[in-house]
């Protein structure tokens, strides 16, 4: 039985420090990996791609992790929700306007494979990060 007093404690901290604080740092996730990344969403074989800018409560992609086969354009089209956002690829291959305003879109043609991971810069440190594969 918890005493009193960790019971309270318990009950001032988030679900993630609790599960932590009762032995469950190490509980995986269903739907992504143990670093948090969600699985990958297949869009081969489609010409274009969309992706919400300000999706669940403001402040995440979606979908955050896809694979597309090169020559597809994807385009990022904002929700309004969350402030200001921007999509910055981290190695520099495509950058958007940093904008507020909903339904204003960014497209990026990805003309080759390989792995493109990016962020919404003013948002990074709340894990607004998104990843798309493009493959042959």
């Amino acid at each position: 039985m918890i005493d009193r007093t960790r019971r309270e404690a318990l009950a001032g901290v988030g679900t993630v420090a609790a599960a932590a604080l009762a032995g469950c740092a190490d509980a995986v996730v269903p739907g992504g990996d143990e670093e948090g990344e969600p699985d990958p969403i297949d869009r081969t074989g489609e010409e274009r791609v969309t992706v919400a800018v300000g999706a669940d409560a403001g402040f995440a992609f979606a979908p955050a992790n896809l694979v597309v086969d090169a020559g597809t354009t994807v385009r990022w089209e904002w929700t309004g929700a969350g402030g200001a956002h921007n999509v910055v690829d981290k190695g520099g291959a495509f950058e958007s306007e940093l904008t507020g305003e909903e339904g204003h879109a960014f497209k990026h043609a990805f003309a080759e494979s390989g792995a493109f991971e990016y962020v919404c810069t003013p948002h990074q440190t709340r894990g607004m990060e998104g990843r798309i594969e493009v493959v042959e």
